[in-house]
């Protein structure tokens, strides 16, 4: 290893881009094991740094660890669970970290197979059985899922209609408030025997990169468990105990992935029908459960509970545009003149460059549209054929939500 740092953090911090981008996934990769309650191999980190430091491709890192396991001499009763934790860890890291991606049932599927191959015999198969999982934070009950002969059905629905979904119009807030009852509705269905939060983890991310977000893929890393339990809670209804489908939990982490924004994310408060002091307290920041939350006690005691949620959120809410312009927000004024120039549209280069009134296509590209691209603000049209002869750029999500921004009151 050449000058290894001690841990991945000090890479995100002080390392080359292509280093800082590698050691993220391998922490994200790492962190969703303890979904499934796993660990990965010391050797495994040690691994992980050989790759990060350049010294082997990832490839070479997902066979070296393959023949570690089959040449150890001295076996632990935990090594099964390692020897999964470290194969699924090296391949999230490579899907992460690669540049292609297929949104759609057959592109979910294919990341499972891709996740779990020489892992679980069932890898990239939809189960067939209906299946259920008792809770910790349903204190024993269970999340109901899918009959297993509608799966490939359900997320042919699910994300044919977030395809078709317009974003044109949103504010980050009602952006998040979609994105989270997407992704809770894909894992809902469950599609897979064994692996589905950490497919549905790698789905989400490379869905947000494909639609321009730079989101902080640490959270996945830091909060994998609180991830789930919020997804449990998002699809967990039973109205004989008083209890609805509460998705802000999900949303507050969506909140802090995607708007920098740091609201508490413990899992005691995901718990249903807790305790006093496990109750999560009011901040800034909390957002208004658009599922409608669980509230004991009579009509009365619902609307005025109600109420003062309402009141709390309105209070909170009136200082988080700001939170979320700055993020949206360049300092380069040449990609918000390509943004204003292109609005709802979907432009060539040449209507491009016309309308804002540049000539010079070289600098143009060096100038707006390249560093618009790069910054997630621009996507193509036809992504997979950069020469598409009817190729064109449009907004991507994040592209719109600053463009609704910039117009707001015109």
């Amino acid at each position: 290893m050449k000058n290894g740092y001690l841990d991945f953090d000090e890479y995100i911090i002080a390392s080359e881009p292509h280093k800082r981008e590698r050691a993220e996934a391998w922490k994200v990769a790492i962190g969703l094991q303890e979904v499934d309650g796993l660990q990965v191999s010391e050797y495994l980190k040690q691994t992980a740094r050989r790759h990060i430091e350049g010294e082997i491709t990832i490839d070479e890192a997902k066979e070296l660890v393959k023949q570690y396991y089959v040449s150890k001499t001295k076996h632990d009763d935990d090594d099964d669970d390692k020897q999964e934790a470290d194969r699924v860890s090296i391949n999230i890291t490579k899907i992460i970290n690669e540049r292609a991606f297929t949104f759609s049932t057959t592109g979910l599927i294919s990341i499972h197979r891709n996740l779990f191959s020489g892992v679980f015999k069932h890898a990239g198969q939809l189960r067939d059985y209906d299946i259920t999982k008792k809770e910790w934070v349903l204190r024993g009950d269970t999340v109901l899922y899918g009959r297993w002969q509608d799966l490939r059905m359900a997320l042919d629905y699910d994300i044919e209609k977030e395809k078709q979904f317009d974003y044109k119009g949103l504010s980050m807030e009602e952006v998040i408030t979609h994105l989270s009852r997407f992704v809770s509705g894909i894992w809902q269905t469950h599609p897979f025997r064994e692996g589905n939060t950490r497919t549905t983890a790698v789905f989400t991310i490379k869905y947000l990169q494909s639609i321009g977000f730079k989101a902080d893929n640490r959270m996945f890393e830091e909060h994998s468990w609180y991830f789930r339990n919020a997804l449990v809670r998002a699809n967990y209804k039973n109205v004989a105990k008083g209890i609805s489908q509460d998705g802000h939990f999900l949303e507050l982490f969506f909140r802090n992935l995607l708007m920098g924004e740091n609201n508490e994310l413990k899992n005691r408060y995901l718990l249903v029908n807790p305790p006093d002091e496990w109750k999560q307290p009011t901040s800034r920041g909390q957002v208004q459960d658009k599922y409608r939350t669980s509230v004991e006690g009579s009509p009365k005691d619902h609307r005025r509970i109600t109420e003062q949620v309402e009141s709390k959120h309105r209070a909170s809410t009136e200082q988080v545009p700001n939170k979320s312009e700055d993020l949206l927000h360049t300092n380069n004024p040449d990609i918000v003149r390509l943004i204003n120039a292109i609005g709802y549209q979907q432009l060539a280069v040449k209507q491009m460059m016309e309308s804002i009134g540049l000539k010079h296509r070289p600098t143009f590209l060096q100038n707006y549209l390249n560093p618009a691209i790069s910054n997630g603000y621009i996507c193509l049209l036809y992504p997979d054929k950069p020469r598409h002869p009817r190729q064109r750029y449009l907004l991507t999500v994040k592209g719109v939500a600053l463009y609704n921004e910039l117009t707001k009151g015109e």
